[in-house]
């Protein structure tokens, strides 16, 4: 445990030392970090995705590395609100060991539960149950935790997330896939009928759908389109590289001449 606090006590050390000192450190806002620490969540997001690659070790480097530049940016942020009188780090750590406490009953309290499916909708409740130091809800609706700048997917995803943890959420997989298809057949519908607006809304209604279908099937919608993001870019690369060795350019190639090559990408896959 000493290791633990050694180093982390260094880590808040030497923040201290670099907001003293250093002409960046020192001119820094949370406004300025905001996008940086973006940056950073989706660079330790991308290193997880690397773990499937062949590499682990190298993968859980760089992962570590992220974590470090995230666990930064915390103590960043603590750094400027401590400035300003607002709150340390201290607090900080003491609000999330209070929250996490309270909001593990069935481990620090007496409550009994069967499974992970029940954590969660406890966990749900006991957000909605939450007041501040006036008594007031923290949270006056069940979607009020859900981000509004989080990317379309992922608030998707949470959204129907928290639409489960108080149980308005659909009973077996096979109902939401005959929504898919309802869905579906609605934007083929406004398509033919050439209506933009329409078809708008239902191709938005139609990956809401998909959404759902995917969290009933344990698949997480975010992570299988950034491996097929991957996986085209791999394949895409793999034929522009082929029709160079070649002599001749992508852009003079037939459809049916570029899936030759992309036929080829595939088969190096397997």
């Amino acid at each position: 445990m000493n290791d633990y606090l050694n180093s982390f006590e260094r880590l808040v050390n030497i923040m201290d030392e670099l907001r003293e000192k250093c002409p960046w450190d020192m001119k820094q806002t949370m406004e300025s970090l905001r996008h940086l620490t973006i940056e950073e969540t989706y660079e330790l997001s991308e290193a997880i995705l690397d773990l499937e690659q062949a590499d682990q070790k190298a993968a859980m480097q760089k992962i570590r590395n992220e974590l470090g530049d995230l666990l930064l940016h915390i103590v960043f942020y603590s750094r400027i609100a401590k400035e300003q009188n607002a709150f340390t780090l201290k607090d900080v750590i003491d609000r999330l060991s209070e929250k996490l406490i309270q909001r593990h009953p069935h481990i620090y309290g007496d409550v009994k539960v069967k499974n992970a499916e029940e954590v969660k909708h406890n966990w749900e409740k006991i957000k909605l149950a939450e007041k501040d130091k006036e008594g007031n809800p923290v949270n006056k609706t069940v979607l009020a935790g859900v981000p509004k700048s989080l990317p379309a997917v992922v608030k998707a995803w949470r959204i129907q997330e928290k639409a489960r943890g108080v149980g308005f959420d659909w009973e077996k997989p096979e109902q939401v896939f005959e929504k898919v298809k309802e869905e579906l057949e609605e934007l083929q519908h406004e398509t033919l009928h050439q209506n933009q607006k329409k078809t708008e809304e239902e191709f938005g209604d139609l990956l809401f759908a998909l959404i759902n279908y995917a969290r009933f099937i344990h698949v997480n919608p975010e992570d299988a389109l950034e491996k097929t993001n991957r996986k085209f870019i791999s394949r895409f690369n793999y034929m522009e590289e082929k029709v160079r060795a070649s002599g001749k350019q992508l852009s003079n190639l037939s459809l049916a001449e570029m899936d030759v090559y992309w036929d080829e990408a595939k088969k190096l896959e397997v």
